[in-house]
């Protein structure tokens, strides 16, 4: 893949940035935990001038050109993907432009200055990656919905403006997702402590009678807001090929599929980090009076690793390809790419601390951070196994989830 001008200069800005900005503090920031509100609100304001990010100005762009969003997926994981997972948790504040006037007065003026950040709730402590049978439940009273449920692992939870719920709909007996605003909700969030992407909140959430004007269902936003001569595009800013894909299949799904091609650049990004310091490492050390490059079992790490590297780049461009073009296939895919990408990062990052050996083990050690990061990789937005069940189901048209 070659790239545009355009983009070429996008990605050369960015990187700029991530190194002198970035990668001096992300040692200790990640060391601290999660980012508070105002720390990921001053990252996101500057992204923003870069062209990324997800408020009304900057979204058409930024994910109007599939490039550009892989591109910031694979730059900022290399730096840091725990400042990737904070930015990109918030797309959902994109639809309060089409939610019900509450919602939209509450956070429209926030969304506009570039401070509204959101979270999008689907995983469940009794669920896990099934989400086509959330416990979750809406229940349509009057001109209202009635949100009941729990879910965790969710990003930006704590901080979060709003919350895109998925949820079964009662008045419907499907899945849905919607709207729930803290301007006009109340919902309790736990901080979970996890091994990586320490630098980001993931929380438990608590929905407890919680009210939405059914406005707030991401099907009827998406259908008031045709009627109101929107295109499909302008709700989704992402091209019209791509677009297309949420009339093809279920919402949720296309989300996934441009979802997991992220994912799978993120996990490019932490593997090219590695096998970084992993090839400054080979042919700086000596051991016996010459670089360990010469030894030839260290030359074999290096081997795999780079196979492995390369082998994925290119799975996660031609996922991202399928994406662009609006493909059936988009979803086959992005699962692919997403589970085998995660599955490779994790045995690269492991290589490459076995080349670092002892040093790699020390907490102050970047190897040790990648390793933490790229080992969870395999599990948000649909675990290594949950991909292998949806690549089946393209593939032969036979489901194996039960």
């Amino acid at each position: 893949m070659e790239l545009t001008d355009e983009q070429r200069a996008f990605r050369d800005d960015l990187r700029e940035y991530l190194d002198e900005t970035i990668d001096p503090i992300v040692d200790e920031a990640d060391r601290n935990g999660p980012m508070d509100r105002e720390e990921l609100l001053g990252y996101v304001s500057d992204l923003n001038e870069l062209g990324v990010g997800f408020d009304p100005e900057t979204a058409p762009n930024f994910f109007g050109d599939v490039w550009n969003f892989t591109i910031a997926a694979e730059e900022i994981s290399y730096t840091w993907p725990s400042l990737l997972v904070g930015v990109m948790m918030s797309f959902p504040a994109l639809f309060v432009q089409f939610a019900a006037e509450q919602t939209r007065e509450a956070m429209l003026p926030k969304l506009e200055d570039g401070d509204c950040l959101a979270a999008l709730a689907v995983t469940e402590p009794e669920g896990g990656s099934d989400t086509a049978r959330p416990n979750t439940v809406a229940k349509k009273d009057g001109d209202e919905f009635v949100i009941n449920g729990e879910k965790t692992w969710v990003g930006n939870a704590h901080y979060a403006d709003c919350v895109l719920v998925v949820a079964h709909d009662d008045s419907t007996g499907a899945s849905d997702m919607f709207m729930v605003d803290r301007a006009n909700n109340d919902f309790e969030t736990r901080e979970i402590d996890k091994m990586g992407w320490k630098g980001v909140s993931n929380a438990r959430i608590s929905f407890d009678d919680v009210r939405v004007p059914e406005g707030n269902r991401l099907s009827n936003m998406f259908s008031n807001a045709i009627m109101a001569g929107n295109e499909m595009n302008d709700i989704v800013p992402f091209p019209e090929s791509v677009t297309q894909l949420f009339f093809d299949q279920k919402p949720l799904n296309a989300t996934f599929s441009f979802m997991r091609t992220g994912m799978s650049f993120m996990s490019v990004g932490i593997m090219q980090a590695a096998f970084d310091a992993a090839l400054d490492r080979a042919t700086d050390r000596e051991t016996f009076g010459k670089p360990i490059a010469e030894h030839q079992l260290v030359t074999e790490q290096l081997y795999d690793m780079k196979a492995g590297l390369e082998t994925s780049r290119q799975l996660s461009r031609r996922a991202a390809e399928l994406l662009e073009d609006g493909s059936e296939d988009a979803r086959l895919m992005s699962s692919l790419a997403k589970g085998y990408t995660s599955e490779t990062c994790k045995d690269v990052t492991d290589d490459a601390i076995q080349v670092f050996g002892g040093e790699g083990l020390k907490t102050e050690n970047r190897l040790e951070r990648y390793y933490r990061d790229a080992r969870v990789m395999t599990i948000p937005d649909g675990t290594t196994e949950i991909q292998k069940l949806i690549v089946g189901k393209e593939l032969t048209d036979a489901s194996a989830y039960s």
